[in-house]
Order: C-alpha cells, then structure tokens, then sequence
C-alpha cells in the first residue's frame, strides 16, 4: 500500500517523464510513449514505470532504446524535479501490456 507521499511523488515523475518521453518520441517516426504509471518504493530510492508503446510490434525495440538510456533520463528528470525532490530515484522501465491484454479479451468473447 502506496502512502500520499509515494502517490504524490509518483504524480509528479509521471508528469515529467511524460515531458521528456514526448521529446524522445520526437526522434523516433511513428512511435507513440506514454506513462501509464509510476510506482516509488516506501523510501522513494526506486522508481517503476510501465510504458504503455504504440505501435506494439516496436515496443521491445523502444524500450531497449530507452533502458540504454536511463542515465541520460535520470539526469534530464533530476534537472526538472531538482527545487521537490533531493534524490533523484532508480529508474526501472517495463512495459505495459494492459491494452494488448484487454483486445485479446475481447477477441476471445467476439469467439
């Protein structure tokens, strides 16, 4: 269970590394990033964030790209959220699976 302090912080990660995927997503033609969620641990040293990528059939491709590039996303987010947060957590990125779940299911019913 998630306090208001993890919830509120997670918030405002969210936020940032939506500015900072939609800047990345520039460079890359016809791929679409969101951040579906962020989850921080209780002592707020380690960030997950599932991405949700379209189209799918790149989406290990994106996030290979993206886990490559942590540092250089860790640093651009420290610069954002440098005047909220003193420590910048641990990025781990995973991707979100849950509309490509919800269509199958829907693929299974219109059976």
């Amino acid at each position: 269970m998630e306090t208001t302090r993890q919830n509120k912080i997670g918030r405002l990660l969210q936020k940032e590394l939506s500015d900072i995927f939609l800047l990345y997503a520039r460079n890359l033609q016809g791929v679409l990033i969101t951040v579906s969620s962020v989850h921080v641990s209780a002592d707020l040293s380690i960030m997950h964030a599932n991405l949700s990528i379209f189209p799918t059939d790149k989406a290990q491709e994106v996030l290979k790209g993206i886990i490559e590039k942590t540092s250089v996303i860790r640093l651009e987010l420290g610069n954002k959220v440098r005047h909220q947060l003193r420590i910048v957590p641990a990025l781990h990125f995973h991707i979100d699976d849950t509309l490509d779940y919800l269509d199958r299911i829907d693929e299974l019913l219109k059976k």
